[in-house]
């Protein structure tokens, strides 16, 4: 019997190479000779270059770069395809993990910075690649991506037609006048952009990155307010320079806008997380013939369906009639709209009620045991 692993990681418990490898300890248990093969999975976010690199036996790259608030933070991406292909995840130089929950407020929102994640693009043309997968999870930055920009080359001036030479933040975009492309890396124009999203948020409005995402990162409603009226002004900006309307392309809001700053100096393609990586990791080749896929996140309910790992992974399944079981650290409202759309069964792993710490701290022998009793139901059948 075949089984195909292909799980999210399991957030703070347990990243996707050890969900499946626990999922494999609970198949073994009962099936000690069933063929199994694991394809750690993501989204665009956490994961996302673990997974790919460590399932296509690429390599890593650590590089000292500017955290979103401007201290030197150590980030790494990924190389696979021979050096030909950078894996980056922009959570890796601007993430909100870098932001204190305690400096979480409206001044550091503004001035918030993904010029790190411009330094990572610029450190992976200098090994030679030529294709950039870049996840936009995870982000503590608000800034359109204009931080990103002028690590790679792009300039900004202000109204006084002088050079703005501080890292922008969201909260200095209206003082942007003209952009000036002159000075982009050269290099950027002939690199293949693929950007790995699992939002489809707009860059403006009431769904756009300011106000949808702007509370968790130190927001109030003031400053969001403010935040989007400043991206509204950096999108009018770049369409009155080069003609490219970035303000409602869905997925520009992720990470705070830099997928619009991405569209906007990049020659990037915007696509799905869960089917980036899915391609990358040939995962339909792997299903094609399986008896069951296993799946699985840390929560499961009714977002699940909005571009999340297990459900991108079940699309794939019922496309080929696989059976797909998917596992969950808890579960939400709404599992029961996923039934129609690939999924066969979705379990809960916890054995007990426990502490938020005591489950994640438990994750893998969950995962185990319940791998373990499903696999037991399908000895029965077989």
């Amino acid at each position: 019997m075949k089984f195909v692993l292909a799980p999210d990681s399991f957030k703070e418990s347990m990243p996707a190479n050890e969900v499946c490898q626990a999922m494999e300890s609970g198949i073994r248990q009962v099936m000690p000779d069933a063929k199994i093969i694991s394809v750690p999975m993501a989204d665009g976010g956490e994961g996302t270059t673990s997974s790919l690199v460590d399932s296509r036996k690429g390599q890593y790259i650590k590089k000292q770069v500017t955290g979103p608030l401007g201290k030197k933070v150590t980030a790494y991406y990924g190389l696979i395809d021979h050096g030909k292909t950078a894996i980056i995840e922009m959570a890796q130089a601007s993430g909100l993990n870098y932001v204190p929950f305690e400096k979480r407020n409206p001044i550091s929102i503004k001035r918030a910075t993904t010029y790190g994640v411009g330094e990572l693009i610029i450190d992976a043309l200098d090994h030679g690649v030529k294709k950039i997968i870049l996840g936009l999870g995870g982000s503590g930055t608000n800034d359109g991506g204009s931080g990103m920009a002028q690590a790679i080359g792009v300039d900004f001036f202000d109204q006084k037609q002088q050079k703005i030479q501080k890292k922008l933040g969201g909260g200095q975009l209206n003082d942007i006048e003209r952009i000036d492309l002159s000075h982009i890396d050269p290099r950027i124009q002939n690199t293949e952009f693929i950007l790995a999203s699992d939002v489809t948020s707009p860059l403006i409005g009431a769904d756009g990155a300011s106000y949808t995402f702007g509370q968790q990162k130190g927001a109030d409603a003031p400053t969001q307010k403010q935040l989007d009226c400043n991206l509204q002004h950096y999108a009018e900006v770049i369409q009155k320079c080069f003609k490219k309307n970035i303000a409602h392309i869905p997925g520009s809001g992720a990470a705070g806008g830099l997928g619009a700053g991405l569209l906007a100096f990049t020659p990037a393609k915007i696509m799905p997380g869960v089917q980036v990586v899915a391609k990358e990791n040939k995962l339909e080749a792997k299903i094609k013939d399986a008896d069951y896929v296993f799946t699985g996140e840390g929560g499961t309910d009714f977002q699940t369906k909005f571009g999340k790992t297990p459900y991108g992974v079940a699309q794939i399944a019922q496309k080929n009639n696989v059976p797909v079981i998917s596992l969950a650290g808890y579960l939400g409202d709404g599992i029961d709209q996923l039934y129609g759309c690939g999924f066969t069964a979705i379990f809960g792993i916890l054995a007990k009620a426990s502490s938020l710490d005591e489950a994640l701290k438990d994750g893998p022998t969950n995962v185990a045991r319940t791998t373990e009793n499903i696999v037991r139901l399908i000895a029965i059948k077989k």
